[in-house]
């Protein structure tokens, strides 16, 4: 039982590994980079953030259900989900949940921004989603293991910027995607492809348009409150069966 839990979940935990070693190795260069230079690393990985957001929203016109374009389902997902978010304020939730680590871990003055951005720049995607229900449906970590680099990199360029709250955002890893994997692995046989289902890449479409606004965060050419469009990713696939069903 043991060694089958650990085959459906072994990709989640080689990805919070990843992220525990780069918040470590960022706080070992942290005191000692430059501040330009810890702006120019924040920087980059935004860059970086932005590609990958407009790489998946791309996705958007692949989801094609019956009469319905995949654009204007990811636009109904991202309007209604933020209007959902705004009125649950996710946004304050997730802050609040990260003041609430930063006072019992004592931690420093970006504590939230950084457990606020890890945390949705880890979880919101289609690596995460894709990655997690292979790993859980077939035992496959290895898009997962892929992940698990890219964010220990970036778990370095984060907490250079925004101190040990980034590490924290490994709990947040741990719970998503270990729960996608655990829940993936109990209706194996009911659940579509996750590689090529139209569901599925409207759900990373909409998921890339949040990247974007991550991205956009990370380089301050807005302040977008990417935690209130999370219920889009819920309400995409709901959305897509019923256009699918009225067509």
């Amino acid at each position: 039982m043991a060694l089958e839990l650990w085959i459906r979940t072994s990709g989640t935990w080689i990805n919070v590994i990843a992220i525990l070693i780069g918040t470590s190795v960022g706080l070992l260069l942290r005191g000692k980079l430059p501040l330009r230079m810890q702006k120019v690393i924040t920087q980059g990985v935004g860059l970086l953030t932005l590609f990958v957001g407009v790489s998946m929203a791309a996705s958007l016109t692949q989801a094609r259900a019956g009469a319905f374009d995949g654009v204007v389902l990811g636009l109904l997902a991202m309007v209604v989900g933020g209007l959902l978010g705004e009125w649950w304020q996710l946004e304050e939730r997730l802050t609040a949940l990260g003041n609430w680590l930063k006072a019992r871990f004592h931690g420093g003055g970006g504590f939230t921004e950084g457990f606020v951005a890890a945390s949705l720049l880890f979880c919101v995607g289609p690596m995460a989603l894709v990655g997690s229900v292979s790993n859980g449906l077939t035992g496959d970590n290895r898009l997962l293991t892929i992940k698990s680099t890219m964010d220990g990199l970036a778990s370095i360029a984060f907490t250079s910027t925004y101190g040990v709250g980034v590490g924290f955002s490994s709990l947040m890893v741990l719970l998503y995607q270990g729960g996608l994997s655990l829940f993936a692995g109990g209706l194996a046989q009911s659940l579509p492809n996750p590689n090529d289902a139209p569901s599925v890449m409207l759900v990373t479409g909409v998921g890339g348009l949040m990247i974007m606004g991550i991205a956009l965060n990370l380089l301050e050419v807005a302040r977008i409150r990417v935690a209130s469009f999370l219920p889009g990713l819920l309400l995409a696939p709901a959305l897509f069966a019923i256009a699918d069903w009225v067509s």
